[in-house]
């Protein structure tokens, strides 16, 4: 997987979220909220560049507190959330 170009993490207000900028974007038209946990992936995502569901998984059981099992299952919901509002590509 690989968040698509156009794509970035900013803050505004306090809040953490994702905005389309440039012409690959111009269609997103919506801001997307996310918690502590959720930015840290995705500034992973670009860090790796090319990722999985378990090696995001793996890098958040090395970060926090959390099973293997929890992490996967929740990476997994968010990257599929994530692929369908069609900010991430598999």
């Amino acid at each position: 997987m690989k968040i698509k170009e156009g794509f970035v993490l900013r803050e505004v207000c306090g809040e953490k979220v994702i905005v389309g900028e440039g012409l690959g974007a111009v269609d997103f038209g919506r801001l997307v909220s996310l918690n502590d946990t959720a930015a840290w992936l995705w500034n992973k995502g670009q860090e790796l560049g090319e990722f999985t569901v378990e090696t995001l998984a793996g890098a958040l059981c090395e970060e926090y507190e959390v099973s293997e099992e929890r992490a996967r299952t929740d990476v997994q919901a968010l990257l599929d959330k994530w692929v369908e509002m069609g900010i991430v590509a598999r």
